[in-house]
């Protein structure tokens, strides 16, 4: 990365650096305590459970993923890329991993509400807790074996055409049509799967509120329904910015660098998922405290 003042989507160099530095900084922060809180949580928890299978898995995504932040930091301070082009291949493409793999997760997550909730069942669970790490292995041996090799070998693959001092900035690779493709084929899928989702979650909410009426905020019932809404606006906040800027991206790659580090940092937000969940769950405790003092005083 460059020093010089130019302008890129109208944000200048320094200005991008600093918002970068930021964000990742509040994202390493943010995540690690929130994945220390969740571990805490985990302990207490049913391990045969699909949900819990599902946040595990994702918790280890966050993890992967927070390993490679620090040298995120260091390169937009130092501003330059001062180890070998195969590790910045390897962070550049973990942001994108772990953008593809949270979805995964979150959609496996909220599909299994979904299906709890049409059952009227609590919770759908494995027999044994050998069956939850079994399945677990097998979506990660898919992962490590067949998706993550597709990805190394045709991400970054135009060496020569970059600078071994600058990294993250794989613009080039959209000289490929089928690059272009898929990239819109990935769009339009997230954008439907999220937007099917959210039109489900908003049925069964109102339909939760319906039956429960003015008693909804005594009942789990409805606050369960509300976590599962909170996963998929995590998904709208942290993924949506990125998705809709890479239509226009993938265009004017040349012309928008800067700003697609941006929002591509973005989707790292997510990572804070756990943190505001917990955040989310303390808050639903003091409300509910506050909803039955209401009633007593009536």
């Amino acid at each position: 990365m460059g020093t010089s003042n130019q302008t890129t989507c109208f944000i200048d160099e320094t200005v991008a650096n600093n918002i970068l530095i930021t964000l990742y900084i509040v994202v390493f922060i943010g995540g690690i305590i929130g994945n220390i809180i969740m571990v805490f949580l985990l302990c207490k928890t049913n391990t045969r459970s699909m949900t819990t299978t599902s946040i595990i898995n994702l918790l280890v995504v966050h993890c992967v993923f927070l390993l490679t932040v620090p040298f995120r930091i260091y390169y937009y301070i130092q501003r330059q890329w001062d180890f070998s082009f195969g590790f910045c291949r390897l962070v550049s493409a973990m942001i994108h991993i772990h953008m593809y793999l949270s979805f995964i997760f979150y959609v496996a997550l909220l599909s299994i509400k979904c299906i709890s909730y049409l059952k009227q069942r609590d919770k759908i669970e494995f027999y044994r807790t050998l069956h939850s790490v079994v399945a677990s292995a097998a979506v990660w041996i898919i992962i490590l074996l067949v998706m993550l090799p597709l990805f190394f070998f045709q991400y970054g693959t135009y060496e020569q055409d970059y600078d071994s001092k600058q990294c993250f900035n794989f613009h080039k690779e959209f000289t490929k049509s089928y690059v272009i493709a898929l990239n819109y084929v990935v769009i339009v899928v997230m954008f439907t799967i999220v937007c099917l989702l959210l039109g489900v979650q908003m049925f069964i909410i109102i339909k939760v509120v319906k039956k429960l009426k003015r008693s909804t905020l005594d009942h789990q019932e409805f606050w369960v329904q509300l976590k599962s809404l909170f996963f998929i606006f995590v998904m709208i906040i942290c993924f949506f910015p990125y998705l809709m800027f890479r239509i226009y991206y993938i265009r004017h790659t040349e012309d928008c660098l800067f700003f697609n580090e941006i929002v591509l940092g973005i989707t790292a937000l997510s990572c804070l998922d756990i943190l505001a969940f917990a955040i989310q769950t303390y808050f639903q405790k003091v409300l509910k405290n506050r909803t039955c003092s209401l009633k007593c005083l009536w």
